[in-house]
């Protein structure tokens, strides 16, 4: 009995547990601070900087790397592309994640959870981009919530509820790529209203495009770099036909991610001719907009294509990493770095180490959920009875 005791706790006790652990234990308790002494007592937003890292990251980033779901899906059930099926679950499972733990940091912005749901039965604001926003999120999160219940179910061994959501598999996959559509630009529309606060060169008619064309770049990039880490640390959980098809499915997004970002290239270009903005490139932030252009943009366009040319897998994962910083900064920039530009340094905004605190415990309990589910549910392997369903 004693060294089996011993064996349990030398197995709980991992590097990924007591890190995992004291990170929770820290947020746990910025979260107590931050609904008993509001939002100054952990936060630098001021009325000039309203929306800080809670929004920037955890909101706008976070919505950007959970559209791996909507992505995927869409390519095996619309596109046909069903050598990429091993892939569906793991992004489902991604972007329901993603997206709930949005709707959690949610609540820390807005300090009051149980107003929440006020948009929907009190104040009929149905002409808000806002209230688009929130619509749509909380029927995609109920969307990506079915998608996934076939999982959670065959572990559960409920096999006719199984079934009968198994059936509206088309359905609600053609339902959430409406929603994320809407969502995913809206979420752009929502800086149309700053002309005066962001940046010429971030600001623009086309900022809805850019934020949906980049959620596409954020989905594939997202897919490949978490079915990366998936083999490396999940491996065993994986069966023959995911193992095979792994490299396939990093091949085939990575060419599908090098056109989009050509394409965004593009536009993005197209963005600074329609605004007459070339004159900007020669300042400090014009500088910052060029290395992100072609930095993150036009380097992993051309990095994914030599990668699926040579087949360099390797290069093609790495590349999945660069596109995915991309995204987090082309947010940061909207939304932080490049938002009141004008303002004096004294009064730009800084997250508070607190409000970084808070978002890296949210970001932690997302890793805890997905690591739990996927060494438990059929996520990265076909369950034995339902083989043949797929």
């Amino acid at each position: 009995m004693s060294e089996k005791a011993a064996v349990a706790s030398k197995s709980f006790f991992t590097p990924f547990n007591v890190v995992a652990g004291i990170i929770v234990i820290i947020g746990l308790i910025l979260t107590a601070l931050r609904f008993t002494g509001g939002l100054a007592a952990v936060t630098n937003l001021s009325d000039y900087n309203p929306w800080g890292i809670w929004i920037g990251f955890d909101l706008l980033v976070g919505v950007a790397l959970a559209a791996g779901g909507y992505v995927t899906s869409a390519s095996v059930y619309l596109f046909g592309m069903k050598r990429y099926h091993s892939a569906v679950r793991a992004a489902i499972l991604t972007g329901f994640l993603g997206y709930a733990l949005v709707v959690l940091a949610l609540h820390y912005d807005v300090g009051r959870p149980w107003r929440l749901p006020y948009p929907f039965i009190i104040q009929q604001g149905t002409t808000s981009v806002l209230f688009e926003v929130a619509a749509c999120v909380a029927l995609y999160l109920t969307v990506l919530f079915l998608e996934f219940s076939p999982a959670a179910l065959e572990w559960l061994g409920m096999e006719k509820l199984r079934n009968l959501i198994t059936r509206l598999t088309l359905v609600l996959t053609i339902f959430g790529v409406i929603l994320s559509t809407l969502h995913q630009s809206s979420l752009g529309a929502l800086f149309l209203i700053a002309p005066s606060k962001l940046h010429p060169l971030w600001y623009s008619p086309y900022l809805p495009v850019f934020f949906f064309v980049t959620s596409v770049i954020a989905g594939l990039s997202m897919v490949i770099f978490e079915s990366t880490l998936s083999h490396r640390y999940f491996g065993d959980k994986m069966d023959e036909n995911h193992i095979r098809e792994k490299d396939q499915i990093a091949l085939g997004f990575g060419k599908a991610a090098s056109y989009v970002l050509a394409g965004y290239f593009a536009i993005k270009v197209i963005g600074v001719s329609a605004g007459n903005h070339w004159h900007l490139l020669g300042t400090s932030y014009g500088l910052w907009f060029l290395v992100e252009l072609f930095g993150f943009v036009a380097l992993p366009c051309f990095l994914y294509a030599v990668g699926v040319r040579d087949k360099n897998l390797r290069l093609i994962r790495w590349t999945a990493v660069i596109a995915v910083l991309g995204i987090i900064l082309n947010r940061f920039n909207v939304c932080l770095i490049a938002f009141n530009w004008h303002l004096p340094s004294s009064e730009r905004y800084f997250p508070h180490w607190m409000e970084i605190g808070i978002s890296v415990f949210i970001v932690t309990i997302g890793v805890i959920l997905y690591r739990f589910i996927v060494t438990r549910m059929p996520i990265l392997y076909e369950h034995p009875e339902y083989s043949d369903s797929h």
